[in-house]
């Protein structure tokens, strides 16, 4: 599994920290950008590229970082074969299920929203959550691969 990670400014400091946590659980991943604090940036310059990066292979996850989660997470699901979902905070549930019913990819973070034991905790969850492999949530997912 290949990790990709990206934020914008609203996220760059959360994106920063899951960088050293990814290190503390012994994950290899890549950052995508921003590489410094740009209060001007967009989103979609890193985002795209972690969503582009990620679906190159079905076994790839990508981390996702901004303000809200939401914006990425729409720009991120443009780009064929991802399947996004956003976490901003709360139940842990909604990680789990993403990966195990829809079979997840990409998780954007909420960073205004998320904290970062939080934040921390969902991203163990999306990386060692498995997919269901349920013929229901296969065929769900093929239809939308179909679109």
């Amino acid at each position: 599994m290949n990790i990709y990670i990206g934020s914008d400014h609203a996220g760059y400091e959360l994106k920063e920290k899951i960088k050293n946590y990814l290190s503390e659980l012994n994950y290899q991943f890549e950052d995508i950008g921003p590489f410094e604090l740009d209060s001007d940036d967009d989103y979609p310059d890193f985002i795209t590229p972690v969503a582009k990066a990620t679906s190159h292979n079905k076994e790839n996850r990508g981390i996702v970082i901004g303000g809200s989660g939401q914006g990425e997470a729409i720009c991120a699901n443009k780009v064929k074969g991802i399947r996004a979902t956003t976490y901003y905070g709360g139940d842990m549930n909604i990680v789990k299920i993403s990966r195990e019913h829809n079979n997840a990819n990409t998780l954007s973070i909420g960073a205004r929203f998320a904290s970062e034991e939080e934040a921390r905790r969902a991203v163990k969850i999306f990386l060692e959550t498995p997919f269901s492999q349920d013929e229901r949530h296969i065929r769900r997912i093929n239809k939308i691969e179909q679109e």
